[in-house]
């Protein structure tokens, strides 16, 4: 590909970081994941991140943990955008929610918080709020709506790790946030994910869960469990259902590498964005995501419109003929995938600006370092199919 979604952040500091996980021969959960977890809270401006094994598992735990607190009783409503990744949704059916969709802001691609409003229901506990492609959503408003309606909000950040509103990092405005680190993502460990919260309990809830559901990795002064006393006991004692989500200690190593590097790739990301909007403005037809705080800008959406609107497939087997990698903008309105009938799920609201991205949208990539020059092939591929009419 001439222009990837994606590219390589490693050098010697993260090789270097594998081989001391060689040299040390642990290599599942130990010292690394301890570090990185520190370094991680330390840098999202929160009191406890807990690392697993991806940004999808990072949202099951973030339910799970709700719920066996019991501030997300089973069978729960929750408030969701129709635009998102699968493993948003999926932890959500997997405890037994009552999914309803809202629409999406058609600037942003954010939920949009007159479709929220709208969705809303005397029975509604929670907001699982999404922050797409980089990009924060409304923050001050969504809080001050959710606040006055007693509704619980969870965030999954997996797509904008970096990108701050008011000050604030995303991932942080919710109960319980999540984050990707896959290859793809504004930091690398190839497979990986973390989810943060700053209250002492939903942690320690996380602790268990992501290891089978036992008591081994609680703190010895626990909240929710009081110690035996028996070491031999305490190493097979199990307190609520878990899963097995452990990462690796060479993913942590490396994430504690990508973390030093994170500010100078967000920038470069940023940087790259402001030179993509100056060159997009001389296509009016093409809608570009409105930046709201400061985006980490996970990637580049454009939404055809006019009489472009209906060239949209053609659009993107071009741009794949002359190497240009495309995505749909996340999964589109998820609403229209095939899995939606497995789901406990109602749509009350028309989700019309979902539906236009499903069918008129798609995405090509960002990276973390300089990318004029795969800007410019773009611009210049993008005008000569313009070109051809």
């Amino acid at each position: 590909m001439k222009y990837s979604l994606s590219e390589d952040t490693w050098n010697q500091e993260e090789l270097g970081a594998i081989q001391k996980v060689i040299d040390s021969n642990r290599y599942t959960m130990g010292a690394h994941v301890q570090a990185f977890e520190k370094k991680f809270a330390e840098k999202m401006g929160v009191k406890h991140a807990v690392m697993v094994n991806s940004g999808s598992s990072a949202n099951l735990l973030a339910i799970a943990a709700l719920v066996y607190s019991g501030k997300l009783p089973r069978g729960s409503q929750v408030i969701v955008p129709a635009v998102s990744w699968s493993t948003t949704y999926a932890p959500l059916e997997q405890f037994g929610m009552k999914l309803r969709f809202a629409d999406i802001d058609a600037d942003t691609l954010n939920i949009s918080v007159r479709s929220l409003k709208e969705a809303v229901t005397a029975d509604t506990r929670m907001l699982f709020a999404v922050n797409l492609l980089g990009n924060p959503n409304e923050w001050e408003e969504l809080q001050s709506f959710c606040n006055e309606k007693n509704i619980l909000i969870a965030e999954d950040n997996c797509e904008s790790m970096g990108a701050v509103y008011e000050g604030k990092a995303l991932g942080t405005f919710g109960l319980i946030g999540t984050y990707s680190s896959f290859y793809s993502h504004h930091i690398c460990t190839m497979e990986g994910g973390v989810a943060v919260t700053n209250d002492d309990l939903l942690y320690e809830y996380m602790l268990a869960i992501r290891a089978h559901g036992w008591t081994r990795n609680l703190p010895e002064k626990s909240l929710l469990h009081q110690r035996s006393g028996d070491s031999f006991y305490e190493k097979f004692h199990f307190i609520v259902p878990g899963f097995n989500l452990r990462p690796l200690e060479m993913e942590a190593a490396i994430g504690c590498a990508q973390l030093d590097k994170l500010d100078e790739m967000i920038a470069a990301r940023r940087k790259n964005a402001a030179y993509f909007q100056k060159k997009m403005a001389n296509f009016p037809e093409i809608r570009l995501q409105k930046e709201v705080g400061h985006s980490s800008w996970f990637g580049f959406s454009l939404v055809l419109q006019g009489t472009l609107a209906a060239k949209r497939d053609a659009l993107v087997r071009f741009l794949e003929e002359h190497e240009i990698e495309v995505r749909p903008i996340v999964a589109g309105n998820f609403t229209r995938n095939p899995v939606i009938r497995f789901m406990d799920c109602e749509m009350p609201v028309p989700l019309t600006n979902a539906d236009e991205i499903h069918e008129h949208g798609f995405y090509i990539g960002n990276y973390s370092r300089n990318s004029t020059e795969e800007i410019d092939y773009f611009i210049d591929t993008l005008q000569s199919f313009l070109a051809k009419g």
